[in-house]
């Protein structure tokens, strides 16, 4: 049960139901983005209603967009864009509040260096802590002029355009696909073509979404050099429809709710599963998740579009896995409610090279770390890695989110198996990416 600032969850007997989750999250800030680049008309149907998607719409509207809520029913909305296109957009008259959400920041960063006009965009104290390095310093080697706090390393950030950019051929420190996709946008206005390389590939929305819309990105494997991403700049983005699927983040908690309730069947309609994404699912069953997947709509190009499938989890015996950097990048979103499904595994689970969990709404590793110790979890922290103890049986705790919406949510999930009842401050952080979570939690127990 949800209060104002204190979440109750006790323990269920069983979990039973069928879940349609709020639109990806990466989807649509991406869709909405975009679709202000094009010149026209776009529709984006199912995307998500959570504060972070609020944010990117507001930050459209005040570039000179459109930006009409057409349909909504609490946890997905469907947009209708009118945009004048990437040439026709105005300067702000104020600061761009991007609220809690980092992707909006990022992106619209990249999305403002090619276009010639001045932007500030800010938000909330969370936001004011998330580093911002990463795309000031490939973003001013095309031309643009990026300021920010503390040494340039924190936000607010002043964003001073440049058309066109330069062209250039630059490898990401860390694997984030928050950094290589402000770049590609800044890219579409930059004479030349632009190479991103990553040791890692991440996921790749933006570059499914710019291919569908006329924009040709390619990409180069090598397997001692990671992927390289290409895209030519100077080609107008074209304006399209939009179908938001389901977000697997917000999925991966009823994934590992019905993997570790002992008594537990739960089936998750149209979930995306792009395969940069899917880690998650991958993962669980690498432990020993049970997970039926079944497609749904047309498979289409395998580099356009986003593939959808129904998922099916019940009750399974989990084992300990190893897991690798590359695994913790395709599925860092995920990573703290797979700290909880590894505590009710056999065995010693090894997260390793988890350091990008520093930089989210809040130290993740650290959070994750004390939230699961108050359950009655072994869990150790060594640097970027973290090795979680399995088979805990889990007793009620007060915990806390941090202002942190995958913290709340797996903290409880973990009340749903605990022994008594949990309580968590600062709940209503589920929001920012899954409005509705806690009625559906209530729903799913029997």
């Amino acid at each position: 049960m949800l209060a104002t600032d204190v979440a109750t969850v006790r323990p269920a007997t069983r979990l039973r139901g069928e879940l349609r989750l709020p639109g990806d999250k990466s989807i649509s800030h991406r869709a909405l983005i975009l679709a202000t680049l094009a010149a026209g008309s776009s529709t984006i149907r199912g995307a998500g209603d959570g504060a972070d998607v609020r944010s990117t719409a507001g930050v459209m509207r005040a570039l000179g967009a459109e930006v009409e809520r057409i349909a909504e029913d609490g946890r997905t909305v469907d947009y209708r864009i009118s945009s004048p296109g990437a040439g026709g957009l105005t300067e702000p008259a104020g600061i761009l509040d991007c609220g809690n959400s980092g992707t909006s920041l990022r992106l619209i960063t990249g999305m403002l260096a090619g276009l010639p006009m001045t932007a500030i965009l800010d938000g909330d104290a969370s936001l004011r802590r998330r580093p911002v390095a990463r795309i000031i310093e490939p973003l001013r080697s095309m031309g643009a002029v990026l300021h920010g706090r503390r040494h340039d390393s924190l936000p607010p950030l002043t964003v001073v355009g440049h058309s066109p950019l330069m062209a250039v051929d630059v490898t990401t420190a860390v694997p984030s696909a928050q950094v290589k996709s402000a770049i590609l946008l800044a890219a579409l206005q930059a004479d030349g073509q632009t190479t991103v390389r990553e040791r890692v590939a991440t996921r790749d929305h933006t570059e499914r979404m710019l291919r569908a819309r006329g924009i040709p990105v390619g990409r180069m494997d090598d397997e001692s050099d990671g992927v390289a991403w290409t895209l030519e700049g100077g080609l107008a983005v074209q304006a399209i429809d939009e179908q938001v699927p389901g977000d697997v983040s917000a999925a991966a908690f009823w994934l590992v709710a019905g993997s570790i309730h002992a008594d537990a069947e739960l089936t998750i309609r149209d979930v995306g599963v792009n395969p940069t994404r899917r880690g998650i699912i991958d993962l669980l069953r690498a432990m020993g998740a049970d997970i039926d997947e079944r497609p749904v709509g047309d498979a289409g190009d395998p580099d356009v579009g986003e593939p959808r499938a129904d998922l099916t989890v019940r009750s399974a015996d989990l084992r300990a896995i190893d897991v690798s950097p590359v695994q913790v990048a395709e599925a860092i979103d995920e990573i703290p409610v797979l700290c909880l499904a590894a505590s009710r595994a056999r065995g010693t689970t090894t997260i390793r090279g988890a350091g990008e969990l520093r930089h989210k709404e809040s130290d993740r590793i650290a959070g994750i770390a004390d939230g699961l110790t108050a359950f009655g979890v072994r869990i150790e922290v060594d640097g970027d890695d973290l090795r979680v103890h399995g088979d805990a049986h889990l007793h009620g705790a007060p915990t806390d989110s941090l202002d942190d919406h995958r913290l709340a949510m797996t903290f409880a999930v973990a009340g749903l198996i605990a022994s008594d009842t949990t309580t968590i401050d600062r709940p209503g952080s589920a929001a920012i990416s899954y409005p509705g979570f806690f009625d559906d939690l209530e729903r799913v127990r029997a």
